[in-house]
């Protein structure tokens, strides 16, 4: 089996959306009392007392500009937390927000919606025999991995 890395939002996209997010708003960052958010910019749960922000960001828009690809209507944005200021990443190997169920969504080269698949194992294992059948298919150029409840943007995956 492949490993397959999950990659957070990069350095460049992090700078923008702290200027202003994917909906044109400036960043209003706040301390995270309780903790438990989960950082898009490091793929970990924030720390009481970190000082964070919620922004808007549209993952597949940002993809899309860059490989020449029109989503249509599959250009979506929606929230996600990042830390307030530049972090170091995420650690090596990290295998973000495990514990819960996920859904894996496939997208083609073009920006459309092939297709997904809820992960309801919490363990990183059916997390990668989830993509392992997602980039079986030749037409699928990356996923999104994004939470059940609120069907937020987690995390995304490309080929290795």
């Amino acid at each position: 089996m492949t490993t397959y890395i999950a990659r957070p939002i990069g350095p460049e996209v992090l700078k923008d959306l702290r200027t202003a997010d994917d909906a044109g708003r400036p960043m209003v960052p706040f301390t995270d009392e309780e903790g438990g958010a989960p950082l898009r910019c490091c793929l970990r749960r924030s720390e009481p007392g970190e000082r964070i922000a919620l922004v808007s960001y549209a993952p597949l828009r940002r993809w899309a500009a860059a490989a020449g690809a029109d989503p249509g209507a599959y250009d979506e944005q929606g929230p996600v937390f990042v830390h307030a200021r530049e972090c170091g990443g995420p650690a090596a190997d990290v295998r973000p927000f495990e514990g819960a169920h996920r859904t894996v969504r496939r997208y083609s080269a073009g920006g459309r919606i092939l297709g997904g698949r809820l992960v309801e194992a919490p363990e990183w294992s059916a997390f990668e025999a989830a993509f392992e059948a997602a980039f079986a298919d030749p037409a699928v150029e990356l996923v999104h991995v994004r939470a059940v409840e609120y069907g937020c943007f987690l995390y995304e995956v490309r080929r290795a």
